[in-house]
């Protein structure tokens, strides 16, 4: 009898379970498209996703003149959003991806570390972007692999030969696009990574111009067909998808042919989404490409380790927020700490640690030096008693987490 019951509650959990609604994501970069030509440019697919959720102004490059100041360059874009960090935790300086730190987690492996059933696609114009980046059937990533994938056509040189106009890029494009749609159709992985180039190119060689607008438009109906597929799935599955685009940075303002400095129009970006519930941090401040990271894993139910969530730059888009903008300044022995309060219920935990072991994949030391209420938006630490030249601020909140570093001496790359 008990092992009938026994039986009968695991049949029941499991119906219970396949009647859940699937959450299931995809994020899209296009690449090297600043705010102020996205929102000139026609892009009906982007209007109409952003018409479900939202457009905001964003940024890339991390804190500018501190030790979080990030190369506007596009891996380290792609790595920001992936690991939701700023290239002083990732150590992607560059497109050559020397050496990724691969204790800073992407996504891609939080999602696989907790839900190992769970499928992952990526449909990239770029084969570095899954074998390097995300890191697939590498010992380093815990050899995660993704299930579906579509990339390193541009090595393929019979069906797409190179031309000087990039045109075997923007076909490669229309590949991935159209071959994103088609899986996601099908084959629904839980969270899929697409990426488009074409535009960057156009931007490299034409800056701003009819040529690098008509690319955007182009981009536009790529994104089409991946929405498309996306409401396909909602409308006739029962599964909840959340969609984010976005580019990794924008360009130089003389000419809009460069890109990689600090220039105020390198850094300005965007994001569109059809995400429900976005909260005041999206609506009323100015995001980072960090921020969408945490967002997803919000969605999907993706839980981080404390001592991860510690490590995590971005804040969540979605949801409930208790504060944003942290901001540490020493001076002697005291460390002035403030933040934006957002929800100002609840309290403070402010942690700090000398160390930075986290960055070899070992334990930081952390002391729990006050607690102060969220509201305050302000507390002075004593840290006569931790002399250092290194400094982890954590601001541990009832609904997020925000972290700063004082270095006093400059830590080698």
């Amino acid at each position: 009898m008990k092992k009938a019951l026994f039986l009968l509650n695991m049949l029941l959990g499991a119906v219970a379970s396949q009647a859940q609604t699937a959450k299931k994501a995809v994020f899209i970069i296009v690449d090297g498209i600043p705010n102020d030509v996205i929102e000139k440019v026609s892009t009906p697919s982007l209007d109409s996703i952003a018409k479900v959720g939202g457009y905001v102004r964003a940024y890339v490059g991390g804190d500018k003149k501190t030790y979080s100041q990030t190369p506007t360059i596009s891996a380290v874009g792609y790595n920001s959003l992936l690991t939701g960090t700023w290239v002083n935790k990732h150590n992607v300086w560059g497109n050559d991806i020397k050496a990724p730190n691969y204790n800073y987690w992407t996504i891609f492996r939080f999602l696989k570390e907790q839900y190992p059933t769970k499928k992952t696609a990526v449909f990239s114009t770029w084969l570095d972007n899954r074998t390097k980046l995300v890191g697939d059937d590498l010992p380093q990533t815990g050899n995660i692999m993704t299930n579906y994938h579509l990339d390193g056509l541009e090595l393929d040189t019979v069906n797409y030969p190179h031309v000087a106009d990039s045109k075997h890029i923007n076909l490669i494009d229309e590949k991935i696009s159209t071959e994103a749609a088609n899986s996601i159709r099908k084959d629904a992985a839980d969270l899929t990574w697409v990426y488009l180039e074409f535009t960057d190119d156009m931007g490299h060689k034409y800056g701003d111009s009819p040529q690098f607008y008509s690319a955007i438009e182009q981009m536009d109906k790529q994104v089409g067909r991946v929405w498309q597929a996306v409401q396909y799935r909602m409308k006739n599955f029962k599964e909840d998808w959340v969609i984010y685009i976005t580019t990794d940075h924008g360009r130089d303002a003389k000419t809009g042919k460069n890109h990689g400095g600090q220039s105020d129009r390198e850094r300005a970006t965007w994001m569109v989404t059809n995400a429900k519930d976005l909260n005041p941090y999206f609506r009323n401040y100015q995001p980072g490409i960090v921020d969408i990271m945490p967002s997803i894993a919000s969605f999907m139910g993706i839980s981080f380790p404390r001592d991860r969530q510690f490590e995590i730059d971005g804040v969540p888009l979605v949801g409930k927020v208790s504060a944003v903008q942290a901001n540490a300044q020493l001076k002697d022995k005291t460390i002035d700490l403030t933040w934006k309060a957002i929800d100002k219920k609840g309290q403070a935990k402010i942690w700090l640690s000398t160390t930075n072991y986290f960055e070899t994949g070992k334990t930081d030391n952390y002391v729990l030096l006050k607690k102060v209420p969220v509201a305050a938006e302000k507390v002075s630490l004593d840290i006569s008693a931790y002399q250092s030249s290194f400094y982890k601020i954590v601001i541990e909140m009832p609904h997020n987490t925000l972290n700063r570093w004082i270095v006093l001496e400059k830590k080698d790359k």
